[in-house]
């Protein structure tokens, strides 16, 4: 099963890129499956109902979220609605929506999941705990099995990948919006990239316009992060999983232009 996990996707110009590549994955047969973390596609923060179904339009199979997952306000009762979009798992019990998901493929049944951690983050429950409980109460719906690592620190993306090695097939780090350079199969057959990197413009800080940032650090003063729109890219990563045995076979870092 080829399943393309697309990095974080910025405002309208990554929303654009990914729309066209998600396509074209599908119509060729470059992809089974796509998973996309969506907590930037709302102008650089969060996601709207109506940007979901934009993105579900355009290909995706199932959304990832983050740290900004409540900055647009009306998305926590359609994350009651909608089980194919997934918040981080180890967010406070009682938070609206769900931290997991099964999606059915072509392959079978794929279990995509959310975690979000805690080093330079705001205090949330361990996410190595969360995937334990996760697997336990839902592992045996689905041999395949996809993570989303949303985390600062690439020591706590790799300790959860190492945690996880040979109980899901993928662990995948998104956030920080820079590929990594670590894409591996680890010993007991789950793929690993500390981060899949940003679907949006790479002439940018991060996605935003760099002289707003620029300003912020040479000042300090508040400045608004506009989302750039130059030179725009989708990044993430693809993987080969076998059906039954759910251990990625292959993979490899995707780079497409916006053309």
């Amino acid at each position: 099963m080829k399943l393309l996990f697309a990095g974080d996707i910025v405002g309208g110009p990554g929303r654009r890129c990914f729309a066209r590549w998600a396509t074209r994955y599908k119509a060729q047969g470059k992809a089974d499956v796509i998973v996309v973390n969506a907590e930037n596609a709302a102008g650089g923060r969060g996601l709207t109902p109506a940007l979901a179904e934009e993105l579900f339009a355009a290909g995706a199979d199932a959304i990832t979220l983050g740290d900004h997952t409540w900055d647009q306000k009306d998305l926590a009762p359609y994350l009651e609605r909608d089980d194919r979009i997934v918040r981080p798992a180890n967010f406070a019990p009682g938070c609206p929506g769900r931290g997991y998901t099964v999606i059915e493929t072509p392959a079978g049944p794929l279990l995509v999941m959310n975690l979000i951690g805690r080093v330079f983050m705001p205090p949330q429950d361990c996410p190595l705990r969360v995937a334990d409980q996760i697997l336990q109460q839902h592992g045996t719906r689905a041999s395949m099995r996809l993570v989303d690592m949303h985390a600062e620190a690439t020591s706590e993306k790799i300790i959860v990948g190492r945690y996880l090695d040979g109980r899901v097939s993928a662990v995948v780090g998104t956030h920080t919006h820079v590929p990594t350079a670590d894409e591996c199969i680890l010993p007991n057959g789950t793929g690993y990239i500390t981060d899949a990197g940003m679907t949006g413009a790479k002439d940018s800080v991060l996605g935003r316009e760099v002289q707003p940032i620029l300003q912020r650090f040479l000042t300090g003063m508040p400045t608004k992060f506009d989302v750039a729109t130059e030179d725009v890219w989708l990044e993430g990563v693809l993987f080969d999983i076998h059906p039954q045995t759910g251990r990625t076979r292959k993979i490899s870092r995707v780079r497409e232009p916006m053309t």
